[in-house]
């Protein structure tokens, strides 16, 4: 029998999985504009962050944070994210919205 209040770390990974989208940065500046927005390095998986996050591994994040991984998107980020059109790939972990570049 399955926890429905707390999910597996697999189950939160499909999860949120489901619901990451690529989305015109153009549509992200009103929620950039909140504060609420942390920018994931290409070098690490956008979903495993989420469920970090969402688990409250602080010595992991505090960790990506110091690399540098992981921070909140700076006023420059999202200057250059609208001069280049850019297409992040997102989730959402309440009361954050996470944002990726993923190199071509």
């Amino acid at each position: 029998m399955t926890n429905t209040t707390d999910p597996t770390d697999d189950e939160l990974r499909l999860r949120l999985n489901l619901e990451t989208a690529q989305m015109p940065w153009s549509e992200l500046q009103r929620w950039f504009a909140s504060g609420n927005m942390i920018a994931v390095g290409s070098s690490l998986d956008l979903v495993e962050v989420a469920v970090r996050i969402a688990r409250d591994d602080t010595a992991l994040i505090q960790q990506w944070m110091v690399e540098g991984l992981l921070a909140k998107v700076s006023d420059a980020q999202a200057e250059a994210w609208l001069a280049a059109d850019a297409m992040p790939w997102t989730v959402v972990v309440r009361p954050w919205i996470l944002v990726q570049l993923r190199l071509s």
